[in-house]
């Protein structure tokens, strides 16, 4: 009988599910990268407070921004086997650099000849509020 109870109890113990990092646990997962919200959450960015003169001509400039200022969000440019993605390059206290990354399959493959154009977002460690949001565009080549 003592067997078939510590058996009983070591079964139960196995189904609790658990959080705790080591034997038979899950390390915690880092929180993913932030989601453009639907229209009604977003608070469009003043164009006074936009910098977008290192950007390429005729690349996006709709910007807004979400969760109380803490989050940025601009429309990227992408194609074919390309991606984009945002990145925060800098911010100091008058202005956020966020860098917007194109990356590009090294050797190329077979690609679509169209263009996206997908919002791209920043989590910032402060809320915005009356600081500039300075863009650029950079294209990477990565390893297929």
């Amino acid at each position: 009988m003592g067997a078939g109870s510590l058996l009983l109890v070591l079964a139960a113990c196995a189904q609790q599910p658990t959080n705790d990092v080591g034997f038979g646990g899950q390390p915690p997962v880092p929180p993913g990268p932030v989601q453009p919200k639907p229209e009604p959450e977003r608070t469009p960015v003043a164009p006074e407070a936009i910098d977008l003169s290192a950007l390429p001509q005729g690349y996006p400039k709709k910007i807004w921004t979400q969760d109380n200022g803490t989050a940025v969000v601009a429309t990227g440019q992408e194609g074919g086997c390309s991606k984009v993605h945002a990145e925060v390059a800098e911010q100091t206290p008058d202005h956020v650099k966020i860098l917007l990354v194109e990356e590009t399959p090294e050797p190329p493959g077979i690609c679509t000849m169209d263009l996206r154009y997908p919002p791209v977002a920043v989590s910032l460690s402060e809320p915005l509020d009356g600081r500039k949001v300075v863009l650029e565009q950079r294209d990477v080549k990565v390893p297929r």
